[in-house]
Parts: C-alpha cells; structure tokens; sequence
C-alpha cells in the first residue's frame, strides 16, 4: 500500500487535491471534529487541563479557540491529549484499507508530529498567499489570530516544499489540479 501524504499551508486546498486521487482518504480534521463530539474520554481530559474553557460535552470549536487563543501552550495541551487519539484511529484506518492499492493521509501536522515514514509519498500543495487568504475568509470559524498561533507550530512551508516528491500548484481552478493528480497517480502505479 502507498501511503501518500498531503501538506501544504493551512487554506491551500489540500482536502480538494486529496480528494481527486480516488484513493480512501484519512482526514485528521474530520478525526479530530469526530472525537469533540463523541469521545467523552478526551472531554474529562481536557476539561482537567482547561477548565476555565472546556466545560460542556460535546466540546465546542468555539470554547478551544478560546483556549488557544488566550495562550498558545494550551494548544500544545490539546494536541497532547487529541493527537495520540488521532494516531489509534489513522492505525485502524490502515488496517481497514490494506487491500488498497493506495491510501491518502490529509493530516495538517504530518511531518510535525513524526507520523510520516520515508516510505511515504510527499505531496506539496502550493497555493498563492492572495488565494489561500481569499478560501480562509469564507470558513465560518475564520480568525487571523488563530491562523498565526496555528502557524507557528507547523514547519516552515520551504521546509515541506523540499521535502515532497511532487508538487500540484493549486490555483482554485479545478483543472488543472485534476490534471496533475492525474499525471502523479499514474507515475505512482506504474513505479
């Protein structure tokens, strides 16, 4: 099974590119909006660590944005009870996918986290600053704040960019990223 790895800045439309290979897909941030919702275990936990903001169950994005805003340590905190959840559940997804030719892996903190191997194949997705600005004001959770503290605990995007096999520009036109994913996924199967 190839496991591929999507990265790229935070808005660049990696869960768009990872979509167009056709292979199963493992969204952390789906795993991760999941497990505020449904996993009690993690609420007790944070509501221990942060309990001037976790207070009700399902956890509220608002209530963590509040948390790390107001102190950039208590993302660290959260990640530190949510990422190690995460991991189970990428494993489980693995296991369930190991007839699969390929898999995607749209994981924001891939390389941060040491959750990537050699083995796997690095995708880039590069997006013009204006472009990404533009798709992050139409979320509804939108904050430049937020955005900032998040970047700062991610690698530098010239660090990932050097560390991927391939690269899909990405200019919010679907074409052509269909076209490119097109010609990598062939340059996969055939290796």
């Amino acid at each position: 099974m190839i496991k591929i790895g999507i990265l790229g800045d935070i808005g660049s439309g990696k869960s768009f590119v990872s979509k167009q290979f056709g292979f199963p897909i493992f969204n952390a941030d789906k795993e991760v909006k999941k497990i505020y919702n449904n996993d009690r275990s993690c609420f007790i936990k944070l509501r221990k660590k942060l309990p001037k903001f976790i207070n009700s169950f399902p956890i509220k994005k608002n209530n963590l944005i509040k948390a790390i805003l107001s102190n950039v340590k208590n993302l660290r905190e959260i990640n530190k009870i949510v990422h190690p959840m995460v991991r189970k559940k990428m494993n489980k997804f693995f296991l369930k996918n190991l007839n699969q030719k390929a898999v995607i892996l749209d994981i924001p903190l891939l390389l941060e986290n040491k959750i990537n191997t050699k083995s796997y194949i690095l995708i880039f997705v590069d997006s013009k600053k204006k472009n990404i600005e533009k798709n992050l004001k139409k979320r509804k959770y939108y904050n430049r704040n937020l955005l900032n503290k998040l970047r700062k605990i991610q690698m530098p995007l010239k660090s990932k960019k050097k560390l991927s096999n391939f690269i899909v520009e990405n200019n919010f036109k679907s074409k052509p990223v269909k076209n490119r994913v097109k010609i990598i996924k062939k340059k996969l199967l055939n290796s």
